[in-house]
């Protein structure tokens, strides 16, 4: 099933599912090699990322994004993991451990090393959650997970070399005040590294998302 919802979210990032396309199930599963199964369990799981939209009596279809969910998609990280970097450093300056952030930020140095694109946005994508999952909260983590598809087909859309090697020097610093034990610090460098690349990020796809 992982290698069925891969292939679907690489098709919507790459644009061969494009916004609005309608997604059959009978249709996906023939061209993948696979049974609908697979299929309709992939499709549930990228409608709680918020890449597909489920429809009653309609089935499934890409999500149009548009520049208004970017912009809330801001709006709500500078909330969410703004508090979530904060509250992980109270953790480990109590005793936490702070390992899987330290894993998935090595994935990224490596994927941006090799200059792999869809590694970059996943392995980017995937430091987001976990900064979110250290400190436990099963609410926060809710809120979050329908963001992460969203993030993650920005990240693809967005990504360059130059900011691939920016991202990872400036998670490397979030990781350094969390494991330092330093909240107002982790808090600071995290809400600077969302904030600070809004306004290029609005302005690069205004040419190429609709308004809303």
């Amino acid at each position: 099933m992982e290698r069925t919802e891969e292939l679907i979210r690489a098709g919507i990032h790459a644009g061969t599912y494009p916004p609005d396309s309608r997604l059959r199930e009978r249709e996906l599963a023939e061209a993948l090699g696979v049974s609908r199964v697979p299929v309709r369990e992939a499709l549930l799981r990228l409608a709680t990322e918020g890449l597909v939209v489920l429809e009653p009596r309609r089935g499934a279809r890409v999500r149009r994004l548009t520049l208004r969910d970017v912009e809330e998609l801001f709006d709500l990280r500078l909330s969410l993991e703004v508090f979530a970097a904060r509250r992980a450093a109270e953790l480990v300056a109590r005793g936490a451990g702070h390992d899987g952030l330290r894993a998935v930020l090595d994935a990224a140095e490596s994927a941006t090393l090799r200059g792999d694109a869809a590694a970059i946005a996943a392995a980017n994508t995937a430091f987001h959650a976990e900064l979110i999952n250290l400190p436990g909260n099963r609410l926060l983590q809710a809120s979050f997970q329908p963001t992460l598809g969203l993030m993650h087909w920005l990240f693809r859309l967005t990504g360059t070399a130059h900011g691939a090697r920016q991202h990872c020097a400036e998670h490397r610093q979030i990781y350094v005040a969390i494991g330092a034990g330093r909240p107002g610090l982790a808090e600071a460098l995290t809400f600077t590294h969302i904030d600070i690349r809004r306004e290029p990020v609005m302005r690069a796809l205004a040419e190429i998302l609709p308004p809303q």
